[in-house]
This record gives structure tokens, C-alpha cells and sequence, in this order.
């Protein structure tokens, strides 16, 4: 967005109906997923501006970080990659999910798309290697980075409240993982990617010295 755009608040007919300032009630959030809030205090409502301020790398592809490969990259073959590791946290594995070109969903070539589904579920067999891993989700969201992007969370077996779209929450609250832990799982899912093709890069090594 150029910095003499200014922005203004939506007015359609779903945006005039809404009342801003007031607190939304999240008492059904109590009620599901799987049990796992107790109760819920929303913030209030904030204006809905347009035009909306761009993305990383929407104005200048140069500016995507999501394009190259890097320190946290963990596999990637021709089409995709998988980054993960920027730091411990309390869920078992989290990762990223992106092209290697600069594409979003809505132009992206056939081929890359076609590669997409058996990749997730090799990743999704690669996270349930890790020990005690029951299932791994998947999310989109795309709305900070413009560029094409999944995320991947382990879910740990037997834990029931982290069933649905609730999951990435738990990893700020569960215990945080050592670097050490955290090395050994990211180790075991490149490695079982890498098995049906494409290059594991084991990571964080430098950083074992300073684990937990």
C-alpha cells in the first residue's frame, strides 16, 4: 500500500451490520473444540479498513522470506519445502509448508499444486514418526505472508483437547521443549521425508549448547 493510499472503514452490506467497539461474546468457545477453554474474554471489536496494508513480499517478491531456502529449512526437493525450528515451543513439531518459487494458491502452476497432496501426506506420516504423536494438522492462512504456505502441527497422543482448530494454541501453554528435544524431532521428520525423495537438512546443531 503507498503511503499516500489511506485507508477507510468497509461499508457493505456484511460490514454495516456490525458494531464496533463492543465486546464480542466468546462464552460458545466454552463449549468446544474439545473442551478446551474454560472461558473466553474477547477483545472488542475493532474497525475493518480497507484497503488492507499488504503482506510481506504482496509489493516486492524481492521482500519474501518464504522463497529461499535457509537455516531452518529441514527438506526440500525441486517444488516445495519444509522450514521448522525457529524455536522451542510446547508442541512437537510445527512447520512450514512452502514453495520454492515465489507463488500464492491463486496462481500457482498445476504441477506445483498436483504435488502438493501427496507431500502432505508424507509429511503427515514423516510427524506421527515422531514418539508420542497421534496426528498431524494442517492450516492455512496466508494472511501475513504473500506467499503460498501450509503450517503442519503435531498433536500428542491421547491429547484430546488439542482436536480441532485449537491445536496451535497449546504450544505457547504446554511446557516448552529443550533445543536438544526439539533437534532430535525436526531430525526425524526430514529424515522420513527425505526417504521418498528430496534432501534432509539436519539443523540447530550450533545451538545445542545452549539448551535447557
Amino acid at each position: 500500500m503507498s503511503a499516500d493510499l489511506e485507508q477507510h472503514p468497509a461499508d457493505t452490506p456484511f460490514h454495516r451490520r456490525l458494531v464496533y467497539g463492543t465486546r464480542p461474546d466468546g462464552a460458545w468457545m466454552t463449549h468446544g473444540p474439545a473442551g478446551a477453554y474454560e472461558s473466553v474474554v474477547m477483545r472488542p471489536l475493532e474497525p475493518m479498513l480497507v484497503p488492507e496494508k499488504p503482506r510481506r513480499g504482496e509489493l516486492d517478491p524481492e521482500n519474501c522470506g518464504a522463497c529461499a531456502v535457509d537455516e531452518h529449512t529441514i527438506w526440500h526437493d525441486d517444488l516445495w519445502q519444509v522450514q521448522a525450528g525457529w524455536e522451542p515451543g510446547g508442541l512437537p513439531f510445527i512447520g512450514a509448508i512452502s514453495p520454492r518459487e515465489h507463488w500464492l494458491l491463486e496462481d500457482a502452476p498445476v504441477e506445483v499444486l498436483a504435488a502438493l497432496g501427496p507431500l502432505m501426506q508424507r509429511i503427515s506420516e514423516a510427524v506421527k514418526r515422531i514418539p508420542g504423536v497421534a496426528r498431524c494438522h494442517f492450516s492455512r492462512f496466508n494472511d501475513g505472508s504473500a506467499h503460498l504456505h501450509l503450517w503442519a502441527f503435531a498433536r500428542p497422543a491421547g491429547m484430546m483437547q488439542g482436536r480441532g482448530a485449537v491445536l496451535s494454541y497449546w504450544d505457547g501453554m504446554l511446557p516448552e521443549m529443550t533445543v536438544s528435544m526439539m533437534t532430535e524431532f525436526l531430525d526425524i521428520v526430514a529424515a522420513a521425508l527425505a526417504e521418498g525423495g528430496g534432501t534432509a537438512y539436519p539443523i540447530l546443531r550450533s545451538r545445542e549448547g545452549g539448551a535447557n
